[in-house]
């Protein structure tokens, strides 16, 4: 039987006084011993949790029962151990940032692109009339990305709206959105649709959906997570990897950050120019004086959040 699972999910639903169920949700994370980062908006939820299978379906039972969240589609990993270490839940602006914050412009809950299972995606990707468009960051397309897929120089998706003139060539085109878990693609297939492309689709559930229900073809290399594995395998058809070494230039799919907190760039590197870097990109970074500890995984735990111990949690168990 797994003993842990990580949960990866969002959803795209109104809540009032969003900052104040951010410090509600996090002491119920905590009753519950979860691990894991969720941000928390007027807009929805956006989060990744992990811990003991009993602990992960207490949650997932909870955030069903309210009806706000009744939808919620949750993509569930087995893993050796919790992919966290703290409990953080953040109020923000957005539940992934993109600087589109006009709900009478870009409002995934009006409007977005036609939603594609995986068995769909999969039938349609390879057709002359479709584009594949890849709408995540530099870093994680340069570890795993579809074949023949589109991508695009952005940092941040915040970056993503300023790129769509660069698209305008594909408008004739179907265009078959995808991201990690379908968060991302909820707003650019939005923004696309608003910008006049006529035909925008996007993965349901994102590449992790897409590796569990269609074994992951045509998945070139690993996918990049926002948790301590930093990477996980997606194709268990036809996997290569893609990735090289920055440092060096040898292939390897392993992902870290940087050593240095003040850099903590997201990069490939091999286990060989990792010990021997001590886990930094640079010679510069190798030397600061606030360095880390390398460990060999190029995970850092991030600083706690406060509890708000005074107040009790407004999300119960289901009976």
């Amino acid at each position: 039987m797994t003993k842990y699972q990580t949960l990866l999910y969002y959803c795209y639903s109104t809540i009032t006084d969003a900052e104040q169920f951010a410090a509600d949700h996090l002491e119920f994370c905590k009753s519950l011993g979860l691990t894991g980062r969720i941000i928390v908006a007027d807009e929805g939820l956006n989060g990744t949790v992990s811990g003991t299978a009993e602990a992960c379906k207490a949650y997932m039972d909870a955030v069903h029962a309210d009806e706000r969240f009744a939808k919620t589609d949750f993509k569930i990993d087995d893993v050796d151990q919790p992919s966290f270490v703290k409990m953080h839940v953040r109020y923000k602006s957005e539940i992934v940032h993109s600087g589109l914050r006009d709900p009478n412009v870009i409002n995934p809950q009006i409007q977005t692109g036609k939603h594609l299972e995986p068995k769909d995606f999969m039938e349609m990707k390879d057709r002359d009339d479709v584009v594949i468009l890849d709408v995540r960051s530099n870093y994680e397309h340069s570890l795993g990305r579809f074949k023949n897929a589109v991508t695009l120089d952005i940092e941040n998706f915040r970056d993503f709206p300023s790129k769509i003139n660069e698209l305008a060539k594909y408008k004739d085109k179907k265009i078959l959105t995808y991201c990690t878990g379908g968060i991302k693609c909820e707003k650019a297939s939005a923004l696309l649709l608003h910008e006049g492309f006529k035909d925008v689709y996007q993965l349901h559930g994102g590449i992790i959906k897409y590796g569990k229900e269609a074994g992951g073809k045509d998945f070139e290399g690993k996918c990049y997570v926002f948790d301590n594995r930093l990477a996980v395998e997606v194709n268990h058809v036809n996997p290569v990897t893609i990735s090289t070494c920055y440092n060096c230039g040898k292939q390897t799919d392993k992902m870290i950050n940087c050593a240095n907190p003040e850099c903590n760039e997201h990069f490939t590197q091999c286990d060989e120019c990792g010990w021997q870097m001590d886990g930094c990109c640079s010679d510069a970074c190798k030397e600061h004086p606030r360095k880390r500890v390398y460990d060999g995984t190029g995970y850092y735990v991030k600083v706690p959040q406060p509890v708000n111990v005074s107040k009790k949690s407004k999300v119960q168990l289901a009976e």
